[in-house]
């Protein structure tokens, strides 16, 4: 079996309070996996460790069988925060470019990989206005495409359809299963149910740990549900 992602009994606390406790998980090449849970769960905190934007930590994380944190593999990491870091005062089309020039790739290329995610996240029209006045929507599809920028081999989107409107949501969401298509490994964050059943397998997160696993159909049948929020609240969590 070929793991892309490998957390092994990771730990993490600010001062005395524990937000992550032991967590193990493996996120298979070419798969989309969910990690669901309430804000304040810790789903971010373990993305950021999985991404190596967080070496304080207690535990093992692997990514493309390297240890993290480790630069060569930051680079094939595609990584949208729940925060948009974005550039206000520049136009949609300027933030791509100085996020493309960052990873040196060559003009027609990086031309090639705007004009893709731009039209991913339907933003074409919009590339010559300041990101000040772009909606919160707009911002946040603006960030997925900045992830898209380089063509990374992993993307890590944490709550990448927040603030986006249902059409643009599922459309996102086609566009994400086909680069699962290409073989790319994607980890998404969302605590929102109906998301979670688009994914190949998942961990529900509750309060720094993962209280249950596995693909949506197992964990249906498992805990004999008939919704993953069913399956939440009888896994011990609370209701999302």
């Amino acid at each position: 079996m070929s793991f892309t992602i490998v957390a092994e009994q990771v730990s993490k606390s600010f001062g005395k309070k524990e937000v992550l406790s032991n967590i193990d998980l493996a996120v298979k090449k070419g798969e989309i996996y969910g990690l669901i849970g309430p804000s304040g769960s810790g789903k971010t905190t373990l993305v950021r460790i999985l991404v190596g934007m967080d070496s304080d930590f207690a535990g093992k994380v692997n990514v493309l069988d390297v240890a993290m944190p480790s630069m060569d593999v930051l680079s094939k990491i595609g990584y949208m925060a729940q925060s948009d870091a974005l550039y206000p005062e520049l136009t949609g089309e300027e933030n791509l470019q100085f996020f493309a020039s960052l990873y040196k790739l060559k003009k027609e290329e990086r031309q090639q990989r705007i004009a893709y995610a731009a039209e991913l996240v339907q933003l074409t029209p919009h590339l010559s206005k300041k990101v000040m006045a772009y909606s919160g929507g707009m911002k946040r599809r603006l960030s997925l495409a900045i992830a898209l920028i380089h063509n990374p081999q992993i993307l890590v989107l944490d709550e990448p359809t927040v603030g986006i409107d249902p059409e643009l949501r599922l459309s996102i969401w086609n566009e994400l299963s086909e680069l699962k298509k290409q073989g790319k490994t994607l980890v998404v964050t969302t605590h929102v149910m109906d998301e979670a059943e688009k994914c190949d397998r998942l961990a529900m997160v509750r309060e720094g740990k993962i209280i249950t696993s596995g693909s949506p159909l197992e964990l249906k049948q498992q805990y004999e549900a008939k919704d993953l929020e069913g399956v939440f609240v009888k896994a011990g969590g609370k209701r999302v």
